[in-house]
């Protein structure tokens, strides 16, 4: 496996199968090898999506090697269902995904195809969909993408004139059985803040993943040019390119006395240790080590985030109020992070009314 640094500047990212070799020139060629199939030399420039696209093709077994070895692609034949699929990684609303969406969206699709994509799309039904989705029941999320990412390429095709209908409209989500990630409680909180004083990285990281209830993809990215008159206003890095969502969230007190307080780098508050802006999972997987020290392993970034909104919840916040700050256009994540706030609310409101009216 080789990790191959994206030319977008979105960081790096692993390819299995992937292998390097130096010929007698010192040229590096990169080539891909899976278990039972022939080796394939990749020419595109790494880092590319088309160097991703060329990988996703050898995995696939789309690339042949004729006798100059060289390798070709072997279109897919039209009306087949690997067919729309290239038709929809060549569509606009495909290509204004986040790389790391287009390469996970493609992942899945190509899985869909390297068993049925020979077969013709127009013929697939709901019950089609629904035994791919049920084979992977036990990975309720895995399942859902399958769903999912066929909605996007039948909607894809039903606005160019490419299908009469959606048959995966008609294939609901499975239900995980999990609420995900822990969300922390304020006992969980104050240990973190015990192990981690202020001015350290890591109680600026708690912090900001706090007090603004954003996703570790924002926190990474904020800095002080982001506050203006006591406000943070930027705009989120999920679904940029496609519907972005612009936010403005008052700095509370308690998170501009740690940023005043805390080393931090020139456009983001947080670097890692070579002076440089995080990327999301590696922020991740940092903050997560300082979970650990802390005693709370269950514990994650995101997890802050479902914190934030439960605990304005259990303030009386709205969930239109919730959503001004997490920046969720529809309420059904915020009715999930905030149901058992929700709850401990409106118990504590009925079980007032016995003392109401005693007389």
């Amino acid at each position: 496996m080789v990790a191959f640094r994206m030319k977008d500047g979105t960081g790096k990212i692993e390819l299995r199968y992937t292998y390097e070799d130096t010929d007698r020139h010192g040229n590096v060629r990169i080539y891909v090898r899976r278990p039972g199939m022939k080796k394939v030399r990749l020419r595109k420039t790494p880092g590319t999506p088309e160097f991703l696209e060329e990988y996703r093709d050898a995995l696939a077994g789309r690339l042949e090697l004729p006798s100059d070895k060289r390798p070709v692609r072997v279109p897919a034949g039209k009306g087949t269902l690997r067919w729309l699929c290239e038709q929809y990684y060549r569509s606009a609303e495909y290509k204004r995904l986040e790389p790391r969406t287009q390469h996970v969206r493609r992942l899945i699709l190509d899985s869909i195809c390297k068993r049925d994509g020979d077969k013709p799309y127009a013929l697939m039904e709901p019950r089609h969909l629904r035994r791919r989705r049920d084979e992977k029941s036990d990975t309720p999320e895995a399942a859902n993408g399958i769903v999912k990412a066929l909605r996007q390429v039948f909607t894809f095709a039903l606005e160019n004139d490419l299908a009469q209908r959606n048959p995966a409209k008609d294939v609901p989500y499975l239900k995980s059985g999990s609420e995900g990630f822990h969300s922390w409680n304020i006992e969980e909180v104050r240990q973190f803040e015990e192990r981690h004083s202020v001015g350290s990285k890591a109680r600026l990281a708690l912090a900001l993943l706090l007090y603004t209830g954003q996703r570790r993809s924002d926190v990474v990215a904020l800095g002080r040019q982001h506050i203006r008159d006591g406000w943070f206003t930027f705009t989120q890095v999920k679904n940029r390119n496609r519907k972005p969502v612009t936010l403005s969230i008052p700095v509370r007190p308690e998170l501009k006395a740690i940023i005043d307080a805390t080393p931090s780098g020139n456009l983001t508050y947080l670097v890692t240790a070579f002076g440089k802006p995080f990327t999301a999972n590696g922020f991740g997987n940092w903050f997560r080590e300082r979970c650990d020290e802390a005693g709370l392993p269950h514990c994650s970034a995101h997890g802050l985030r479902k914190a934030a909104a439960a605990r304005l919840a259990e303030l009386g916040a709205s969930e239109s109020e919730i959503m001004a700050v997490t920046g969720h256009t529809t309420s059904k994540e915020i009715v999930r992070y905030t149901r058992g706030a929700r709850q401990k609310v409106l118990a504590a409101n009925a079980m007032a009314r016995f003392g109401e009216n005693k007389d």
